[in-house]
């Protein structure tokens, strides 16, 4: 068995689009690596996450906005991807994101009210360089 180092953007954004689930790492107050399982979403090299308007995870990015998510799948796929978080604070651009997260999980059209997009905190996580892998690959002869 193999690794294989998969290079191809469709590859890549194939294997974004299988996951659920986006694991963010985060460098904690104190220097410390922290990482939190996320609900995603994902278009055009940028990736979109929400949170409550406070807590630990915004007090860190305030601090260091650097992170790394990674998403991957039971098959011995991964994909990690770097960036720094910007926030979005724009109603329309928060209800836009919310879409793009939303369509990850649901074909669903949503409609958000005002109290509940004042109210999220919507992380825009562009891409500034991505790696993804292919584990166990089997060797061909």
């Amino acid at each position: 068995m193999k690794t294989v180092i998969i290079e191809n953007k469709e590859q890549v954004e194939e294997i974004i689009s299988r996951c659920d689930i986006c694991f963010v790492g985060i460098t904690d107050l104190e220097g410390n690596p922290y990482v939190i399982p996320m609900n995603f979403g994902y278009q055009d090299g940028v990736i979109y996450l929400h949170s409550g308007p406070t807590g630990s995870s915004i007090d860190m990015l305030a601090r260091n906005n650097r992170v790394c998510a990674c998403s991957y799948r039971m098959r011995a796929k991964s994909v990690i991807c770097r960036g720094r978080v910007n926030f979005i604070e724009d109603p329309e651009e928060k209800r836009e994101a919310l879409n793009i997260l939303m369509r990850h999980y649901s074909s669903r059209e949503f409609v958000y009210s005002d109290p509940a997009v004042k109210n999220v905190k919507i992380w825009e996580i562009p891409i500034d360089s991505v790696t993804a892998k292919e584990y166990a690959v089997p060797h061909t002869k």
